[in-house]
């Protein structure tokens, strides 16, 4: 995280401060490409919804010379699951299902952060993240009501 080398510690918030920003941005990015390949008609997120989120919205700019744009055009493709260089497809585990035991899902990884601060994706329609609600927090998203994946509100 240190630019500069006359930089010798940095504040301790810093890393949580920037892994937070890291989420933010990349569930904006993919609420996106989600919404891009359910106009599609597919449940599966592939690269060119990505680089259509990419370039339908400006404050991803910076990621118009980095992601390829050519993917794009395939809209009318087969609709087949994204593979690997190996040829093994990727598999998510279907949302609203347990996780496998041992598997933690929304507790906080640093001691001292609020829970709450990590919620559900609701299933109606996204609404940006960077948008705050009326107590200054962000919100989750939608107006479902659901909380956050603990089962706490």
């Amino acid at each position: 995280m240190k630019a500069d080398e006359d930089v010798r510690m940095i504040s301790a918030e810093a890393p949580i401060l920037f892994a937070k920003a890291c989420e933010l941005f990349i569930l904006e990015l993919t609420i996106r490409s989600w919404l891009h390949a359910e106009e599609n008609k597919r449940r599966t997120l592939q690269k060119n919804d990505i680089a259509a989120a990419i370039t339908r919205t400006d404050i991803f700019d910076f990621l118009v010379d980095i992601v390829p744009r050519d993917e794009i055009k395939d809209e009318a493709g087969l609709g087949m699951v994204g593979s690997t260089a190996s040829g093994v497809p990727y598999y998510y585990p279907p949302m609203g299902q347990p996780a496998p035991p041992g598997v933690m899902i929304g507790r906080p990884a640093v001691p001292g952060v609020d829970p709450g601060v990590y919620v559900q994706p609701p299933s109606q329609a996204w609404q940006s993240v960077w948008q705050t609600a009326d107590d200054g927090s962000y919100g989750s998203g939608g107006s479902s009501g659901q909380g956050n994946l603990d089962g706490q509100s």
